[in-house]
């Protein structure tokens, strides 16, 4: 589904945020990303849709290469991809359905979507997908009268709306409450689940990651330095990838 080969990512100044990554993410898996704040794991998510471009090695999608894509090309690759980010991204002031609908942006014209003239096919995807985080009831409100929670099961509706093959989240709970993210983590495995898609999540609660993570990536200092079960991990793994002392039974909040 999705390949590394060799991947590094140096930004400008010399950070290095990935270093030789070799990594392959099988069709519908359901994998979390963990590591402390600068480990890479923005980056490697960023690389899969080349919002980030590997400053050297290539990244396939469904062995398309997407590092070297054209422009036309990468615009279908996208397409493909949702993406669903910490700070929510949605426009304040439009409804909850108006949001939503930028998901399918790529399949009406420039003019229709400012207009606002939305094929009936295109605004039944969007309730489809606010019906799958069962949100659908606030359609028409505007999205600044929205709890942090229901902004984001908005964020991942217009991401669903998509019809994505991958859906990247990018800590996607971090600033929502205890209760609150794990009802956001509870759709992401419901999608992954019941839909097939394909789910990338780097998160900073660990605690999260072992509740619903099935594979495991840790990444430290942009190298991968773990990729197994999720219920194998060690207090080994995790002192591995966090270069400290961490014990399993004691995952709970912020790494």
């Amino acid at each position: 589904m999705i390949k590394f080969e060799n991947v590094n990512v140096t930004y400008p100044g010399g950070v290095v945020a990935l270093k030789d990554l070799n990594l392959e993410i099988k069709d519908g898996d359901f994998i979390i990303i963990v590591g402390l704040s600068g480990a890479g794991k923005s980056t490697l998510l960023r690389t899969i849709n080349n919002l980030v471009k590997p400053t050297s090695g290539i990244v396939y999608l469904e062995d398309i290469d997407v590092t070297n894509a054209k422009k036309k090309e990468l615009k279908l690759i996208r397409s493909k991809i949702g993406m669903i980010f910490q700070t929510f991204n949605l426009v304040n002031r439009s409804t909850v359905l108006k949001n939503v609908l930028t998901g399918r942006l790529s399949n009406v014209s420039t003019i229709r979507s400012v207009l606002g003239f939305w094929p009936k096919e295109e605004k039944k995807l969007a309730f489809e997908a606010l019906n799958q985080v069962e949100i659908l009831e606030k359609a028409y409100v505007r999205a600044s009268n929205l709890s942090g929670g229901q902004q984001q099961r908005v964020g991942i509706a217009r991401a669903l709306s998509q019809k994505p093959k991958v859906m990247l989240a990018d800590e996607p709970v971090a600033s929502l409450d205890p209760i609150t993210s794990r009802v956001v983590m509870s759709y992401l495995k419901k999608i992954n689940t019941e839909l097939g898609i394909t789910t990338i999540v780097n998160l900073h609660f660990l605690d999260l990651a072992k509740e619903f993570g099935d594979r495991l990536i840790g990444l430290r200092d942009g190298k991968l330095v773990f990729d197994g079960n999720v219920n194998q991990v060690s207090d080994d793994d995790f002192e591995n990838i966090y270069g400290r002392s961490i014990k399993s039974s004691d995952l709970i909040g912020d790494d």
